[in-house]
């Protein structure tokens, strides 16, 4: 994997945490504007919004380095539309590069031949 494609998996692994937070305190901000006087809903949906469209920049960057298939690609994205789905796509982009560096070491040490 050279460097820019670990960049962009790295950007994507870090923006998807807080989308999914941003995603989680917008819809609880959405419950207490219909049961209380308190609306953060404008100032969540704008924080919420930048940091979805981030993702997808990202995604869509990530997609075009990996050449992920079409359902990789496909399961990252619907992980950015579901209330808690950045939390498993950060952990399994962090698995994956857990998972590159090990190999990339075992071939430099001529462990292996991938």
């Amino acid at each position: 994997m050279d460097l820019k494609t670990a960049t962009a998996l790295r950007r994507l692994r870090l923006v998807s945490a807080p989308e999914a937070v941003s995603f989680l305190l917008l819809l609880v901000c959405s419950v207490l504007k219909r049961t209380t006087d308190f609306n953060a809903v404008p100032v969540m949906g704008m924080v919420h919004g930048v940091l979805f469209i981030l993702y997808v920049i990202f995604w869509a960057d990530a997609w075009n380095r990996t050449k992920w298939g079409l359902g990789t690609a496909a399961l990252y994205f619907v992980l950015s539309v579901l209330p808690t789905g950045g939390f498993f796509a950060e952990r399994k982009l962090k698995r994956a590069a857990e998972d590159e560096v090990i190999a990339s070491r075992a071939r430099n040490e001529g462990v292996v031949n991938a």
